[in-house]
């Protein structure tokens, strides 16, 4: 591959490298490096550039036969919506414009590899913030399109089970699997590669905006996950005894906004009667509560579809106390757990290449003319 485009270091070029200097385009490819693979030869050396843009985490990764990680950069806006206490949507979708294309030159050079080395380029395409994933969409399609690779537009909840794939050699479907994230709690009987049941949801909030509510009444910075599950260890997870709703209703459903509501009349009649307020026990028992909830709602789906692994995954998995809770009661019923490490709990590229290959091995890719979709559902999307 001598006529592959350098940088003025002798590297071979990267997306960071685009239009910086003279003579044939970095995205000019001979031919020979620019055909689609036949269905046949999606083997384990085949490598998938993924892109994650729907929130505000900017992604770039190299996956290998859809099971190895050569790269996985992510780079996180927490500090721009800090001050917010949230994310501004605008504010996501500039950053993304700033941070990607640099990022997607790291991921490669991370991976040794060039744009020519690729045979498919993937994107999350949903759900998520509009503005944010048009910037993963346009950038991936435009990749794509140059080098006449396969386009995958990949669904962000779907992509978040295979996060469980990319780390347990052992792990597969079918499996019981808890999809939590500050947007998104559900609980999936997923069959096989892309044959999902949606068997419970949160009814009002996700289990991350509970956890982001409660922290910023509780005084707490943003992201108010992390925050929470830091005070939690200070403190007495029995200290408040906080309702666990729907917890005996059939089912499984889950519901937030009561814990929520409870914590807050909670502190206030504290301050009314003039006694003090232990943040650190409440944040404990508040994530007990929520712990409670949906390791028991979760554990019953596994008892209802006769699971034998579950998969625990979405943002809201980094958290310990549900970590730890929902291991135990996989481990009492004789149940093989698989959860990420934290890395692969936030959003992240490589499990959208890794689902991408998946896709692509069922014969299935994108049109360069689909459109981003906010509200992508996992399934009949």
């Amino acid at each position: 591959m001598s006529d592959i485009p350098r940088d003025p270091m002798g590297r071979p070029a990267t997306a960071s490298d685009l239009g910086s200097f003279e003579g044939e385009s970095v995205l000019t490819a001979p031919a020979p490096a620019t055909r689609e693979l036949p269905m046949q030869e999606w083997d384990e050396s085949t490598l998938v550039l993924g892109i994650e843009t729907s929130c505000d985490e900017t992604s770039a990764a190299v996956v290998k036969g859809g099971r190895e990680i050569l790269s996985n950069v992510i780079i996180s806006q927490g500090d721009l919506h800090g001050e917010y206490g949230g994310i501004v949507p605008e504010v996501a979708a500039r950053a993304h414009v700033e941070a990607l294309t640099p990022v997607i030159g790291e991921a490669l050079l991370r991976a040794d590899a060039t744009f020519w080395d690729l045979d498919a380029v993937a994107a999350t395409i949903g759900p998520g913030l509009i503005g944010s994933l048009l910037v993963g969409v346009s950038e991936a399609k435009a990749i794509a399109a140059v080098l006449e690779l396969p386009f995958v537009g990949v669904n962000h909840l779907e992509a978040h089970l295979y996060s469980n794939l990319l780390v347990d050699p052992d792990a597969r479907f079918p499996a019981l699997a808890l999809i939590i994230s500050g947007g998104h709690t559900l609980v999936v009987h997923a069959v096989d590669h892309g044959d999902y049941d949606i068997l419970g949801s949160t009814i009002d909030d996700a289990a991350g905006e509970a956890f982001d509510k409660v922290a910023r009444f509780l005084g707490l910075d943003y992201p108010g996950g992390p925050e929470i599950d830091r005070m939690s260890l200070l403190g007495n997870p029995t200290a408040v005894r906080f309702p666990r709703a729907m917890s005996g209703e059939p089912g499984f459903d889950v519901s937030y906004s009561g814990i929520k509501t409870a914590v807050i009349n909670h502190v206030r009649k504290l301050e009314a009667r003039g006694e003090p307020v232990v943040v650190e026990d409440i944040a404990a028992s508040f994530q007990q509560a929520v712990v409670d909830i949906q390791v028991a709602k979760t554990l019953a789906a596994a008892d209802h579809v006769g699971a034998e692994r579950v998969f625990l995954c979405g943002g809201v998995a980094a958290n310990s106390g549900l970590r730890q809770g929902l291991a135990t009661g996989c481990a009492e019923r004789g149940i093989k757990m698989t959860v990420p490490p934290l890395e692969l709990c936030t959003d992240n590229a490589a499990m959208v290449a890794a689902c991408a290959t998946a896709m692509i091995r069922r014969g299935r890719t994108t049109p360069l003319d689909a459109a981003p979709h906010p509200n992508l559902p996992l399934t009949g999307g």
